[in-house]
């Protein structure tokens, strides 16, 4: 959504650069490289004053999971004409929850200096000593009856309930799939998950921009087969992108749920490729709702009202799903926080964001009949200097588009923006993140302050370039 917040306006004279508006979403590993925006970017423009507060991290850093970087311009293949209908979203109905199921990893030996092995032999040994005390009289006494008999193991349960994790798991990991990403610079792995019965995939276009304009993307399926895939769609905005594979009908799509249903301490699960290690299974609540994040380098920059989970997310858990404990997609994970001062992702701490389902849903299906997605705006460019209360609109003569949303509802140039929709923002990229989370046609309020005066303007939000 572009908030249409379009960039401030550069002061006279040197000054110090703004402090980022929001945490910065770091792409590590492979080399870093830009291609154009969406329509009508929102680009804040740096102002006259000092740079702006910190954001609601105030320090902590948010990094994408997926270590891939983008190299190249958007790529768009050909696709299908007509409208195109996804599964609408049903109602959300919470169940019970439980635990994940591990990936088959190839052991690895550590290698150990000879004295470190001597010392860790010497405490094993310790150990073996005294767990087998109580197995050696065992063994005397079987030896002078002349079998040892150990008690029969117990039978297992060979079924989950319904809506215990397992049976989750067991219902959702066969329409997760691992992208593999190859272009000149390098590799990398993400995740995905099939959207519709003609080979769609969903995923973050974080994944696969690297290789949008050279470069090659391969599909996984959970059966271990391997697909080449193209790229349908992708958005910048929301960092989402649509590819597909010619599997077809015999692929089962996940279903979307209402990310609009969820509320705090709601159980998810967390499924996709961390590390590289597919078929992945986390799980976790609903720890926040509304989290404004940002993730890009400038030239494509994402915007996400994000749900902030503590569901274990790692790099290669991008663009896989989050479900709630039906099973159904309430989120796509696309972002982890990192502690203050770490120069590299060091996995995940508790704080992994996705982006909400209703907002990929509808990006999906438009990014599928048209190749793109339409972000909506209210026209204004954003003071990003400014350190007071509020967001304020930039004092150059364009602040305020002529004939957009808020030249129509009076918002004039200079005017301090204090809540959007009764919420109360303080940074532009919050003022951003909260417009972006609507869709073009929404008629949304915004509280202003003129020359100490305050009053509330309504106005209809249209779409970028519109």
């Amino acid at each position: 959504m572009t908030v249409e917040v379009e960039p401030p306006v550069p002061p006279d004279g040197p000054q110090e650069a703004p402090a980022p508006v929001a945490a910065e979403l770091a792409r590590p590993a492979l080399t870093e490289g830009s291609i154009p925006g969406p329509e009508d970017p929102i680009t804040p423009v740096p102002a006259e004053g000092p740079p702006p507060a910190a954001t609601w991290w105030d320090g902590a850093e948010v990094t994408t999971a997926l270590p891939v970087d983008d190299t190249s311009a958007v790529s768009v293949a050909a696709s299908a004409p007509g409208p195109v209908l996804l599964p609408p979203p049903p109602a959300l109905h919470p169940v019970p929850l439980p635990a994940p199921l591990p990936a088959a990893v190839d052991p690895v030996q550590p290698i150990r200096p000879r004295g470190v092995a001597r010392r860790v032999a010497t405490l094993l040994g310790i150990v073996l000593l005294s767990g087998t005390a109580g197995g050696l009289v065992g063994a005397k006494v079987a030896a002078d009856s002349g079998t040892a008999v150990l008690p029969a193991p117990v039978a297992g349960q060979t079924s989950r309930p319904q809506g215990s994790v397992a049976q989750i798991a067991a219902a959702t990991l066969p329409s997760v799939v691992t992208v593999r990403v190859k272009d000149a610079q390098g590799s990398g792995t993400g995740s995905g998950f099939v959207i519709d019965t003609d080979g769609h995939i969903l995923t973050n276009n974080h994944v696969v921009s690297s290789a949008a304009s050279g470069g090659t993307i391969v599909v996984q399926l959970s059966d271990g087969t391997q697909q080449d895939a193209e790229i349908v769609g992708r958005d910048t905005t929301y960092d989402l992108a649509v590819l597909r594979i010619s599997a077809g009908g015999t692929l089962a799509p996940l279903q979307f749920g209402r990310s609009s249903d969820v509320v705090v301490g709601d159980g998810v699960i967390a499924v996709g490729a961390p590390l590289g290690l597919e078929a992945t299974v986390t799980t976790g609540i609903v720890s926040a709702l509304g989290r404004p994040v940002t993730a890009g380098d400038g030239t494509e920059q994402s915007y996400i009202s994000a749900i902030q989970t503590d569901a274990a997310i790692n790099p290669g858990n991008s663009g896989g799903p989050l479900v709630d404990m039906a099973g159904h997609v309430i989120g796509i994970n696309s972002a982890i926080a990192r502690l203050p001062g770490s120069t590299s992702s060091s996995g995940s701490i508790g704080l992994g964001f996705a982006i909400p389902s209703d907002k990929a849903h509808a990006t999906a299906a438009q990014l599928i009949s048209t190749g793109k997605a339409t972000h909506p705006v209210i026209g204004v460019k954003i003071d990003t200097a400014y350190d007071g209360e509020g967001v304020r609109v930039s004092t150059k003569e364009d602040a305020v588009t002529s004939g957009g949303p808020a030249d129509l509802a009076g918002v004039r140039a200079g005017d301090v923006i204090l809540r959007f929709q009764g919420r109360v923002v303080s940074t532009p990229d919050e003022l951003i993140v909260a417009v972006r989370a609507r869709d073009v046609g929404d008629q949304v309020t915004l509280e202003i302050r003129r020359d100490g005066t305050t009053r509330t303007v309504t106005m209809t939000l249209v779409a970028a370039g519109g």
